[in-house]
């Protein structure tokens, strides 16, 4: 009796505030975003988006591994924005747009996280004009890479799940 009496407690308690962390954001306030609209849904505009996201990801990457601060990640973008749009040109041929600074985002959830709309510090790129599906994440620090990790290694659990393996 006990532990089904100790269960619907935790249940409840779960399901009276676990939808709370849920809907936590996880993104640092000073935070970097990247954003790379593609200029359209069709399946070419799609690869090319993910070609300049690919070099941009793999080039910023490596430039901010020094950074320890916002203001060091924010100095060593301005810095590149040569080399920045170098990569841009070897990844993709047509017009594009690209802006530093506060950049809208629209709200989004994803992976059960709520992502609120708003004005963000970002590099955004826009490839022709801008229209297709998009992929962004952060830049500094840099959050981008635990999304593109090896995640076999990665143990998901759950709090009602290791509160019952704990104490039964």
């Amino acid at each position: 009796m006990k532990r089904i009496l100790f269960i619907g407690i935790i249940v409840i308690f779960y399901l009276s505030f676990g939808h709370f962390a849920e809907q936590k954001n996880i993104i640092p306030a000073d935070a970097i975003r990247i954003r790379v609209l593609a200029n359209s849904d069709s399946r070419e505009d799609q690869q090319k988006k993910q070609e300049v996201k690919q070099a941009l990801e793999d080039y910023l990457y490596d430039v901010l591994a020094s950074a320890t601060t916002v203001e060091e990640a924010n100095e060593i973008i301005e810095n590149n924005m040569v080399e920045i749009k170098k990569k841009i040109n070897n990844s993709f041929s047509g017009e594009y747009t690209i802006n530093y600074g506060m950049n809208y985002f629209p709200k989004k959830e994803y992976k059960g996280i709520l992502y609120e709309e708003g004005y963000y510090n970002s590099l955004v790129v826009s490839l022709g004009k801008g229209l297709g599906q998009n992929w962004w994440c952060i830049l500094f620090p840099p959050l981008c890479m635990l999304d593109g990790t090896e995640m076999g290694d990665v143990e998901y659990r759950s709090l009602v799940g290791d509160i019952l393996n704990k104490y039964f």
